[in-house]
């Protein structure tokens, strides 16, 4: 009897799969289920079946980086790869190699889940597109500084606009370094405070050429640009992530420099227009004032104003002679009350009591009410209303 472990049977099992070459390049379509994808490793693992059969199957990150789309559960696939045992479980699986969406493109598929993730988070609503300026003064342009996306909006600038000034920031549009050099390319012309709206953009191509601008890299640095920016990706036909994005989508970059450059020979037109209203509007006023000015020149007042000057004069003389009544008569009155008031105070003046044969008697300049307030040989000073004595007391006799 020939025993051997179950290792070794793996092993071999594992061999032989290994080495079947139909097995190592094998493309198997089904539906994905039990998708799980670990975030930490970039692996991802699921099971390929169909209505009778499943297999396991396993895509390293190596290889499941680069897929344009996000596979999950339900979905239908194609998957390339080899068959081969995993030698520790004994259970047989498919690694994955490459994986495409069965019945439509890899990067359709792309388009279409980014497109509905954006939507769903409301970044493509119009309510938060940003206005694009009347008059821009510097417009930022981050695409190819050669072809003819470039040569194009320079010419139709220059035409329609020719106080803008182009900032032109080269860039990659196409290829593995393209969607990194977009973004700096956005931010770098987002950044200059002087730049009042950026136009990005490139030529036509194929939907792999166009690709960049299909990134979530890309639309996520178009989403944090405060400046307004017009997305000009392709032909009239082709449509891009960063159009959704984008505060406005031009068809063609010839187009966006039309959106953002407003013709120079429309709006001499629309000042020749106004000029005129203005001058019209001007001479309407200036004859009817001038009528007005008319009617007054012609009006009694102004054809008599020697009669109405001289009666305003008259008047003006009436009223001075009523002032000057006015002032008289209050004086008067006043003079003969201040005489009365006058006659009241001087009955209540000491003076007047004095001149009728009354004196004051003071000591120390006080007032001396009482003989208490008086002692013998004090001097005290007699006030009379014509002088004053000063005498000394010899003898103070008090009433009984």
């Amino acid at each position: 009897m020939n025993v051997i472990t179950v290792s070794q049977v793996n092993r071999y099992i594992k061999a032989l799969l290994d080495e079947s070459a139909p097995l190592r390049n094998i493309f198997i379509s089904g539906e994905i289920s039990n998708f799980k994808y670990y975030y930490s490793s970039g692996h991802m693992y699921f099971t390929l079946k169909d209505e009778n059969s499943q297999l396991k199957a396993v895509m390293f990150s190596s290889y499941a980086s680069k897929l344009k789309f996000k596979p999950d559960s339900g979905m239908k696939v194609i998957c390339s790869g080899r068959i081969s045992a995993y030698e520790k479980n004994g259970e047989y699986q498919l690694y994955v190699d490459d994986m495409q969406p069965d019945g439509v493109g890899a990067l359709n598929l792309a388009f279409e889940q980014l497109k509905d993730k954006l939507f769903q988070e409301g970044v493509c609503d119009p309510e938060i597109k940003k206005p694009l300026p009347s008059f821009p003064r510097k417009i930022g342009v981050a695409t190819s500084d050669i072809g003819a996306a470039v040569e194009d909006i320079k010419n139709i600038t220059a035409r329609r606009y020719p106080l803008a000034e182009l900032v032109i920031s080269p860039t990659i549009v196409q290829g593995a370094s393209a969607c990194a050099d977009i973004v700096k390319s956005i931010r770098l012309l987002d950044d200059m405070e002087d730049v009042d709206v950026i136009i990005a953009g490139r030529g036509g191509g194929s939907i792999e050429d166009l690709w960049a601008f299909n990134t979530e890299e890309v639309a996520r640095a178009v989403i944090a640009c405060k400046t307004p920016i017009v997305s000009a990706v392709g032909h009239e036909t082709d449509f891009t992530i960063c159009d959704f994005v984008a505060d406005l989508r031009a068809p063609t970059p010839s187009a966006a420099a039309e959106l953002v450059c407003p013709d120079m020979n429309i709006l001499a037109g629309e000042l020749s227009v106004l000029k005129s209203s203005l001058i019209n509007y001007m001479n309407i006023i200036i004859d009817e004032n001038m009528q007005y000015v008319s009617e007054l020149s012609h009006s009694p007042v102004l054809e008599n104003y020697d009669s109405v000057i001289c009666a305003y004069k008259d008047n003006v003389d009436v009223l001075e002679a009523r002032l000057s009544d006015s002032i008289l008569y209050s004086v008067e009155n006043r003079m003969l009350k201040l005489s009365a008031l006058a006659g009241k105070l001087n009955a209540l003046s000491p003076l007047a009591v004095l001149a009728r044969g009354y004196s004051v008697v003071q000591k120390n300049d006080k007032i001396i009410k009482s003989v208490s307030e008086i002692k013998e040989n004090e001097k005290i000073c007699i006030a009379f209303a014509d002088g004053r004595a000063i005498c000394k007391v010899n003898e103070v006799v008090e009433n009984d």
